[in-house]
């Protein structure tokens, strides 16, 4: 049976998701969750919170699932002690250097690979599951043929998403909230800027990152057969009433196998944007994906029913057992046992000579039946009752008040939660030397005879260029240290000719890859290549940088959303590298805009543009040679002047990443660069460096 995992940003939409037939609900506390906005629940709070969950038959899963930053681990581990003897059933994690932390404090409690992560292959699983998950939080932007292939041969269970907001970017890839507002959606404080209206080439009012709901209702048997464990709604920020909507309609679905009209009206005046999609899982993308929220009248009628559903009564949805002896000379015996198998015993005095009338079954029956105000549903009653006999009203109902009591403490009950001690990670100071510069290009043509004059210590290229003009990077080779750029999205079925590929880069003398994504590591391994880190695998802490050493990558690039102190304090046990000028990638889309905007392919054309309402531009590009888009800042990224800040940080090279630059202004960076011009770069940006995000 599929598990139903509901949203519950505050106390009220906990007790909505309970009430309305969840068997998990996922939560965060105060801090180092991904929806900041949201209620959340106070950490003193959280055992009474379980407890409640858990005598409901109810799973907690603790949203862990934020980047942290090396001076808020300490505070991170004493949150995970906390919540694990609080009795939290899972954690759920983004942060390489968070994951290795809950196995260190609490290793009993399993870990989730939070949809944060990008996973989106069944490589980034298997890398997920050596990392120590039990579970693993999918992209939403698979198709199930992915999602089949990946629940066949996943070696751990595999959570999706089947309602609620879809982001534009893949969730862990998108920075525009960041870079633009100082709002960190791996920080947990997305601003939502892909609600915001956009033109192409000049502002319009229109909304082309604004996509519509997500919602599979209709399909939830199916993906029960693909071999899903869990169908999780999003929705922490919503209020209780959308909360208990939707999981009522959800929790009917999984029982019965279909959804009527007036449940699919119900969801939609729940919310909606337009209407829902399920464009992703049918693998049919494009504008009409998109859709904008409304202003929509309120349901009253269907609120006040949602309130009334975990507001008025408690929903008796364990079912229990009793067994009750009503035999002459001794105490009235009573029993309950749910299927967990917990048994809870209670007696009274012995019953007593029926003077007008016999204790009959069926009487014993109907009061053992009576459990409204608890969570528990009788299923069956079993006795033996001697005739004769005679037991009062008030006595039976005191003997089942107990023995449900007791079934309630046994099932709330909290194990001793085994925690281990919280140990600083080893300390790496990084390079003594000054950093060495290393470069990136989106196209061939932008290598120019100056930048391979200056020799970077590494060029990054994307694989499909190299595959494109093989004999001139051949060539190159021999006199250039080579880098090939691979995609941050491989799917499954584009696999093997990644692999393919791959092999022809020792050919031409090329040796290493730069990945941002854990799915791409057996890969390249396996094609005996060395594997650097870039920005994609948002390595924000000093923990996270260690694991990444001991998976085998030979460097790393640092998130650049930290700031310079944090560089600084960031220990490097990899050679360790920055990001330090260029159009920074704000957005990684599925969904091709620029396809939507012209409804063909057109890819090569040139990079189209967004527009936003105060007129800044987004330069729009394909990702590594694929189909999918990545956006760009309008303002280009610009420290070549701060390179005497730099020196101090340990870093082993500093990168220039040229996008939609030509080759002369890619010379005037090189010449800003070796100082000997001065590189005007109009309207910059010091990212994320100087000011730091929230």
């Amino acid at each position: 049976m599929l598990e139903l995992l509901s949203p519950a940003g505050s106390v009220d939409a906990l007790r909505a998701a309970v009430c309305n037939g969840a068997d998990a609900v996922y939560l965060g506390v105060e801090d180092f969750n991904a929806r900041h906005g949201a209620k959340n629940f106070k950490l003193d709070d959280l055992a009474e919170n379980v407890r409640y969950c858990h005598v409901r038959g109810v799973q907690v899963h603790l949203t862990l699932n934020t980047l942290v930053s090396d001076r808020e681990l300490p505070v991170a581990a004493k949150t995970i002690a906390a919540a694990a003897k609080a009795g939290i059933d899972a954690f759920i994690v983004q942060d390489l250097g968070m994951l290795e932390l809950c196995r260190q404090i609490a290793p009993r409690v399993p870990l989730h690979a939070s949809t944060q992560m990008s996973i989106h292959s069944l490589e980034g699983v298997r890398e997920a599951a050596v990392l120590g998950v039990s579970r693993v939080v999918l992209a939403r932007e698979l198709p199930k043929e992915d999602i089949a292939f990946i629940c066949r041969n996943s070696p751990v269970e595999i959570e999706v998403f089947v309602h609620g907001a879809l982001c534009m970017c893949y969730s862990g890839q998108c920075y525009m909230s960041s870079v633009i507002g100082r709002r960190s959606g791996n920080r947990g404080q997305c601003a939502q800027p892909c609600r915001l209206p956009y033109g192409y080439d000049r502002f319009e009012e229109k909304y082309p990152l604004s996509l519509k709901d997500n919602c599979l209702v209709e399909y939830l048997r199916e993906l029960e057969r693909l071999g899903v464990a869990s169908v999780k709604i999003e929705g922490r920020m919503k209020r209780a009433e959308y909360v208990a909507t939707v999981t009522r309609i959800y929790r009917h679905a999984i029982d019965e196998g279909s959804v009527g009209e007036e449940s699919l009206r119900a969801l939609r005046a729940a919310f909606s944007r337009q209407g829902f999609t399920q464009g992703y899982y049918l693998g049919r993308r494009g504008g009409e994906m998109f859709g904008t929220r409304g202003s929509e009248k309120e349901d009253k009628a269907l609120l006040q029913a949602a309130r009334a559903s975990y507001e008025n009564a408690e929903a008796q949805r364990v079912p229990v057992d009793f067994y009750a002896i009503v035999a002459r000379g001794q105490n009235v015996m009573l029993a309950v046992q749910d299927d967990a198998g917990h048994v809870c015993k209670t007696q009274g005095a012995p019953p007593q000579e029926a003077i007008s009338r016999d204790l009959t079954q069926e009487e014993l029956t109907q009061r053992l039946q009576k459990t409204g105000g608890t969570p528990y549903l009788c299923r069956t009653v079993r006795c033996v009752l001697d005739r004769g006999l005679s037991v009062s009203a008030a006595e039976l109902n005191q003997l089942r008040r107990e023995a449900l009591m007791q079934l309630s403490a046994v099932r709330g009950r909290k194990d001793t939660a085994e925690l281990g001690a919280y140990t600083e990670p080893q300390r790496f100071a990084g390079s003594k030397e000054p950093p060495k510069l290393t470069v990136s290009v989106l196209k061939t043509e932008q290598i120019t005879p100056r930048m391979l004059k200056l020799k970077p210590a590494v060029l990054y290229v994307p694989l499909s260029e190299i595959l494109a003009q093989q004999e001139f990077y051949r060539d190159l080779a021999a006199k250039q240290t080579l880098a090939a750029i691979l995609p941050r999205v491989v799917w499954d079925d584009e696999m093997p000719a990644l692999l393919s590929s791959l092999r022809t880069l020792p050919v031409l003398g090329i040796h290493r890859v730069l990945t941002g994504n854990l799915g791409q590591f057996s890969a390249a391994q396996s094609r005996g290549l060395e594997i650097a880190g870039d920005f994609g695998l948002n390595l924000y802490n000093s923990r996270a940088m260690q694991q990444m050493k001991h998976r085998g990558l030979i460097s790393a690039t640092a998130s650049f959303e930290m700031t310079l102190p944090q560089l600084r304090d960031l220990s490097k046990p990899l050679p360790t590298e920055l990001l330090i000028y260029g159009r920074l990638p704000l957005m990684l889309t599925e969904n091709c805009l620029i396809r939507n905007r012209s409804g063909a392919c057109a890819c090569e054309t040139g990079a189209a543009k967004l527009v936003d309402r105060i007129g800044e531009e987004f330069r729009l590009v394909r990702d590594c040679g694929t189909c999918r888009n990545v956006l760009l800042n309008g303002k280009k990224l610009y420290l070549l002047d701060k390179m005497d800040d730099l020196r101090k940080l340990g870093l082993w090279a500093v990168r220039l990443s040229f996008t939609t630059e030509n080759p002369a202004e890619i010379d005037g960076v090189l010449a800003a660069w070796t100082g000997k011009a001065r590189f005007d770069p109009g309207a910059c940006t010091r990212g994320l460096y100087l000011r730091g995000v929230e």
